[in-house]
């Protein structure tokens, strides 16, 4: 296994560290979306969004190892961007969307113009298998009743895929969060008979392939991003111990303190090396269930005790709204709640 990036990567890799470090303005408050529409597209002019559409549809033909390498520059900045829409969205209508549905959704996903996400999550099931929202056929459309937990970006979503029990087994289908007997509030979505026509359900090879495939780009894409998020805390509180100045010596100077910064640093390269593994068994089509276990294991276990670490060594700097400490350990809890199950 080589796991080091190859030169389309690197060049993905510096060109959003160049568009963040550009555009990214933390002062300013979020869109009417409730993200930073400025930067989203932003890199979406750059073409960065549209990775993985196919050459047809406008895009590059690329796959998961490059969308990774952008999640990983996004979670890096803690950019306020809706990062985890190209793999809750994106990258499983490109792989099990219809041809209308791809012609449809995907070019203005490239453009930053939509979002699409995914509700992968129901009350104390993370990534559920087995979900208890149902689907039950009405003449020629299914009708959704359940209840999804933590939806990324849920108020700016244009649709949402959502994954039922149905008979037979489960489908992944595409909902209008504004649809009627669709309640949404904060990241809770509620569904009471929601119609979904049968044009709007996402191909399904076999019984569960949808499922199990938007499982895995949705737990690689966490994994991604939450990897670039532990890196970059890591990267600000060595800044800040190599600088602040305590009786006369940098805080790295002291021997507890730099054992401390060596946790943080063993975490976040043991998160980026099982990030790494994931991805490339993603793009080399093979199974990448293990290493998805063990990697959202060490990640929900590992990382926010890393990111602690980093607030105590910050004192009480990391506790300051205007310093970006508090936007690592955030994006650190919501992910470490949904990577491991």
């Amino acid at each position: 296994m080589d796991f080091t990036l190859d030169e389309p990567q690197r060049e993905i890799a510096g060109l959003a560290a160049k568009i963040l470090g550009r555009e990214i303005d933390f002062e300013r408050p979020p869109g009417e979306r409730g993200f930073d529409e400025q930067v989203w597209r932003a890199l979406g002019k750059a073409g960065l969004l549209g990775l993985a559409l196919p050459p047809e549809l406008g895009g590059d033909g690329l796959g998961i190892a490059e969308v990774a390498v952008l999640l990983t520059e996004l979670g890096r900045a803690a950019a306020p961007v809706p990062a985890l829409s190209l793999t809750f969205g994106l990258l499983p209508l490109e792989v099990l969307g219809t041809p209308g549905q791809r012609a449809e959704l995907l070019p203005e996903i490239a453009t930053g113009e939509a979002v699409v996400t995914a509700a992968v999550h129901e009350p104390s099931a993370p990534l559920t298998e087995q979900p208890s929202t149902r689907a039950v056929a009405d003449g020629g459309r299914w009708l959704l009743t359940g209840v999804k937990t933590a939806v990324p970006q849920l108020a700016a979503a244009t649709r949402v895929l959502v994954p039922a029990s149905m008979p037979g087994g489960t489908g992944v289908f595409l909902v209008d969060p504004r649809a009627e007997g669709v309640t949404a509030a904060g990241t809770t979505m509620r569904l009471d008979g929601v119609a979904v026509e049968e044009a709007d359900q996402l191909r399904d090879r076999e019984p569960g392939h949808a499922l199990a495939t938007l499982r895995r780009y949705a737990l690689a894409g966490m994994i991604a991003l939450g990897d670039g998020v532990l890196a970059g805390a890591l990267e600000l509180t060595t800044k800040h111990v190599g600088q602040r100045v305590q009786f006369g010596r940098p805080l790295a100077a002291f021997q507890a303190v730099a054992q401390q910064i060596a946790d943080v640093y063993i975490a976040s390269r043991t998160v980026h090396l099982a990030a790494l593994s994931v991805i490339w068994r993603l793009a080399s089509g093979l199974d990448p269930r293990p290493d998805l276990d063990i990697a959202g294991y060490w990640f929900a276990h590992e990382a926010p005790k890393a990111l602690a670490i980093c607030h105590h060594l910050h004192g009480g700097l990391g506790l300051d709204i205007t310093y970006p400490l508090h936007r690592y350990y955030a994006l650190i809890k919501e992910l470490s709640a949904c990577t491991s199950n």
